[in-house]
């Protein structure tokens, strides 16, 4: 379970003075459950799960994943949960196998474990063919199957995806929304952020809106289209975004 209280992080732009880059966030996702984050570049979206990872610390506010909080029991969080982020890149002269079971061994599993954890995961995310390959040599997709499987190795109860399928072709991007699927039917918690709104539609329970650092919108799909008054997720997340940038905009007039 992800429970997030108030989620708050600032830092210091020596040019813009205080940034506030995530602003009292606060949600629950539950086993079972896709929670969609959808933002635009600089919403603060990433920026969250940054903090819900335990790769920033909030400055105010905190998050519990599996029952552990991310301020008091890091090491915690850390082993009961997987965060892919898309800026995170792989060790070029090693082979997808190599890159796997490293993450796995500093996930303190024995290889007799990971030999067994690998195999399911490269049947899930149809991965044999280039198990041996460096990754230097791996395609674009390649590349982004065996970032999962590392992420995921270690079988943790919270998953955190950042744009999973960025890039993507269009039949290696089909492979991995049924992979997170399975993770769903399997009782995983996760957080899924993406662009792709058709995603959205077909896999997430929840969707929460940021602008702004701000959630200013949350709910489920069905709720969120009676909301505004609209079926299709693009235009939900054009009005909830285009709404408060027009309230924030006659703020500043007055």
């Amino acid at each position: 379970m992800i429970e997030a209280h108030n989620l708050t992080k600032t830092f210091q732009d020596k040019k813009r003075g205080l940034i506030t880059a995530v602003d009292h966030v606060s949600f629950t996702c539950r086993p079972g459950q896709i929670y969609g984050l959808l933002g635009a570049n600089g919403a603060g979206k990433t920026t969250t799960l940054r903090l819900l990872a335990t790769l920033l610390q909030p400055t105010s506010g905190t998050a519990k994943l599996a029952g552990f909080d991310v301020i008091a029991d890091p090491d915690k969080v850390r082993a009961n949960a997987g965060f892919l982020a898309a800026s995170t890149a792989l060790y070029g002269r090693l082979t997808s196998r190599e890159m796997i079971t490293y993450f796995g061994r500093l996930n303190g599993l024995a290889d007799a474990e990971i030999a067994v954890r690998l195999k399911r995961l490269a049947d899930e995310l149809d991965m044999h063919e280039f198990l041996d390959r460096r990754c230097e040599k791996l395609s674009t997709g390649m590349k982004q199957k065996t970032s999962i499987a590392r992420t995921l190795i270690h079988d943790p109860a919270v998953m955190i995806f950042d744009e999973p399928t960025l890039g993507l072709d269009v039949m290696t991007a089909r492979s991995i929304v049924k992979f997170v699927r399975e993770c769903r039917s399997r009782g995983k918690t996760v957080i899924y952020s993406t662009h792709v709104m058709s995603e959205v539609e077909k896999l997430c329970d929840g969707v929460g809106i940021i602008h702004d650092g701000r959630l200013v919108a949350e709910g489920t799909l069905v709720q969120l289209q009676a909301r505004y008054g609209e079926q299709d997720m693009e235009e939900i997340f054009v009005k909830a975004v285009g709404g408060e940038a027009a309230l924030e905009a006659a703020a500043l007039k007055n």
